[in-house]
């Protein structure tokens, strides 16, 4: 058989080997094993080797990548920078407030908020007045408090219709209103006690996840604090920390409005958008108007930092405070609070002088603005709005660039210039004052002139000393290209717009007619009538009156820039409140300045030096001439040297003949330091001329403040 099988296998080229016997039989399953042992042996060390790759030297990184996805950072409040007088007295400043704040983790719902509250609630006190219970908590607020309880939404869920439920289950977003429609009035019938938890449950609710909100920031106690940090690990997002207020001290005095005011609920509505662009949360505290607003982006520090270490399921498990944040930047403003309360009280004083008599019975205020004509700071602005016929008065400096009235004869200067710059007017050239008879338009004639008893001849100056209307009128008919005759007839008014860009343009090379441009928003620019809109028969004369301040509006700060102009010889400096911004010292009190506002020129009056001189000499004169019309001698006694000009402006109000009696000066004539405007506007009467005796007794007090021993 096995040569027979040999034989066989060698026919096949191949040569059978005969099977192992006994104990020769060799096996291959060890050698198998020994190559899967070999295998899974290369991998264990290469797991070994990774590991220690990972642990040596990534492991630091590792480290850091874990904690960063279970500790997170969150910004927190922090001081705004002070606001100071020119002589450093602090007019707005810092109050520390301990507060109890919660920050809301990943995946709180209604329920856990509410549970929270409750908790919460027990701690703390948070009174609610009842005329607010239904200002803060709206109904709305109370149904969402009383549905985060499951049981309670389990049973309006029950009242839902069949309608309900198929509205549902082809729009699950509609089930919450749906179910809150459900809730019964009587089942949100709070008691006090369940009112204080829905106001806290409120403010929770309305914190986005991982953002903070003050849950109780004003008189909270010590005690408060103490049991609130001692229960920390029960009220998972509740902490203790503190919170900043504004605090506006005695000094402010009428010029607190300026200040501003600092929003307490996070940004508001229409500002929302490009201050979340800027960085800033939807809860942080931000100027809602005038300097707080203006100087927003200087005011507001650097934001407090904590951690807040999240658990597996994203619920706050621990919050500390790393950084403290870093106060804001200082201002410091142009206005000296003590020559601020001088103003206040001279303008206060002599203003309640009109009331008492009868002559301020449907007067809406008075302003005065007093600056520095080289530099444009703001030295002392005062307002005070008044009621018809009240007896009270409320501070209204912000008056002073917001509301705007006809000037009289104050612009006359402007007049000038125009005639100057068109060619009409040939330097102090004489004319005849005398009433003048044109088509079309009342008589226009000088106050002290109105039936030609007093008709001469004037040059550019002596008009501006004694306040010439007559002048200014034919100065605006030669810019027509027209001499005085009676009965004469003018352009149609159709004709006129030309002219009026003239008188206009010259107007506003002083400041007149136009926003000054200072440091303050909501400044309003005057009231100029368009042409367009006038009455191509009745307001053919209105070019005219332009020329004697009768027509359009200037404000307060206008006519004090438009005399600033004058005082230093032709340069329109812009108006600013804030002198320097200033950094903080390493106790957080005023530092060294960061940054300087320097004077702005924002244009200047295209005249000789010659035509300024007449102006210049005119205001003169009107304080220091001789003239029986002469109009501000009143001001010939004051303590330094001043140039004025007083303005009359014929209106009406409540249906009452009225007047505007301003002034504006300057001085020291040689060297101006000071100049002011006076705007006492819808009097029934000038026969006292307060406005003088106010300009006078400010000009006094100028030099009290800042000249006297010099």
């Amino acid at each position: 058989m096995e040569n027979k099988n040999a034989k066989f296998w060698q026919k096949k080229g191949k040569q059978k080997e005969p099977k192992p016997t006994g104990g020769g039989r060799r096996s291959h399953i060890p050698f198998r094993l020994n190559f899967l042992f070999f295998i899974i042996f290369g991998l264990f060390i290469a797991l070994i080797v990774q590991l220690g790759y990972l642990q040596i030297v990534n492991g630091e990184n590792i480290t850091k990548q874990l904690k960063e996805f279970s500790v997170v950072k969150v910004s927190g409040s922090s001081p705004r920078g002070v606001i100071y007088d020119a002589t450093g007295k602090p007019l707005v400043e810092n109050q520390a407030d301990p507060a109890i704040t919660f920050t809301r983790g990943n995946k709180m719902t209604g329920a856990d908020l509410r549970s929270l509250a409750e908790k919460l609630n027990e701690l703390i006190d948070l009174p609610i007045p009842d005329k607010l219970k239904d200002e803060k908590l709206g109904k709305r607020d109370k149904i969402d408090f009383w549905l985060a309880d499951e049981d309670n939404f389990q049973k309006a869920y029950k009242r839902l219709s069949k309608d309900d439920k198929a509205e549902i289950a082809k729009d699950s977003s509609k089930e919450y209103n749906l179910v809150v429609a459900k809730v019964k009035d009587d089942e949100i019938q709070f008691d006090d006690k369940t009112l204080q938890a829905t106001a806290i449950f409120t403010t929770m609710n309305s914190a986005t996840a991982l953002n903070t909100v003050y849950i109780k920031n004003r008189d909270v106690t010590d005690e408060e604090l103490a049991v609130v940090a001692e229960r920390s690990a029960d009220l998972p997002g509740i902490s203790t920390g503190t919170d900043w207020s504004r605090k506006y001290t005695e000094e402010n005095g009428s010029i607190r409005s300026i200040l501003g005011t600092v929003s307490t609920t996070g940004l508001q509505k229409e500002d929302a958008e490009a201050y979340l662009a800027k960085g800033y949360a939807r809860n942080d505290r931000v100027g809602t108007s005038y300097l707080e607003k203006q100087y927003e982006d200087v005011l507001q520090g650097t934001k407090s930092q904590s951690e807040i270490t999240l658990d597996r399921n994203g619920n706050i498990s621990s919050q500390k405070q790393v950084f403290d944040g870093e106060k804001g930047d200082n201002l410091i403003l142009t206005i000296n609070s003590d020559f601020q309360k001088k103003v206040e009280e001279i303008v206060k004083r002599n203003y309640q002088i009109l009331i008492d008599n009868g002559k301020a019975a449907v007067s809406p205020g008075v302003y005065a603005v007093a600056m520095d004509p080289n530099t444009g700071g703001v030295l002392a602005m005062v307002g005070y709005a008044h009621e018809k016929d009240s007896k009270d008065l409320q501070e209204h400096a912000l008056g002073t660039i917001t509301s705007s009235f006809v000037p009289g004869s104050v612009v006359k200067a402007g007049t000038l210039a125009a005639g100057w710059q068109s060619g009409a007017l040939n330097g102090n050239e004489t004319m005849y004052d005398q009433p003048l008879y044109i088509k079309g338009t009342p008589v226009k004639a000088s106050i002290y002139n109105k039936q030609g008893e007093a008709n001469r001849d004037l040059d550019a100056r002596k008009a501006l000393e004694i306040s010439s209307n007559s002048y200014m009128v034919q100065v605006v008919l030669k810019m027509m290209g027209l001499n005085y005759s009676k009965d004469m007839e003018i352009m149609s008014v159709n004709k006129q717009g030309p002219l009026y860009n003239e008188l206009r343009n010259a107007m506003a090379e002083f400041g007149l007619g136009a926003k000054t441009g200072i440091d303050l928003p909501n400044e309003a620019s005057g009231i100029q009538t368009p042409v367009r809109s006038l009455d191509p028969v009745e307001d053919g004369g209105k070019i005219l009156d332009i020329s004697f301040g009768q027509f359009d509006t200037y404000t307060p700060m206008q006519l004090a820039q438009y005399v600033s102009t004058i005082a230093n010889g032709g340069k329109k400096i812009q108006p600013h409140v804030v002198s320097g911004i200033y950094g903080n010292d390493a106790e957080g009190n005023l530092g060294s300045l960061v940054k300087k506002i320097e004077p702005t020129v924002t244009g200047t009056v295209d005249l000789t030096p010659d035509q300024m001189a007449i102006i210049q000499g005119g205001f003169y004169d009107a304080v220091h001439g001789n003239d029986a019309f002469t109009t501000g001698t009143k001001l010939k006694s004051a303590k330094m040297d001043l140039a004025a000009k007083t303005g009359t402006a014929e209106t009406s109000a409540y249906g009452v003949t009225t007047i505007n009696s301003n002034i504006v000066a300057y001085g020291p004539v040689e060297n101006p330091q000071v100049a002011i405007s006076v705007v006492l506007p819808f009097l029934s009467g000038e026969d006292q001329h307060i406005n003088s005796d106010i300009a006078k007794e400010i000009m006094d007090a100028y030099y009290d403040t800042f000249m006297a021993g010099q």
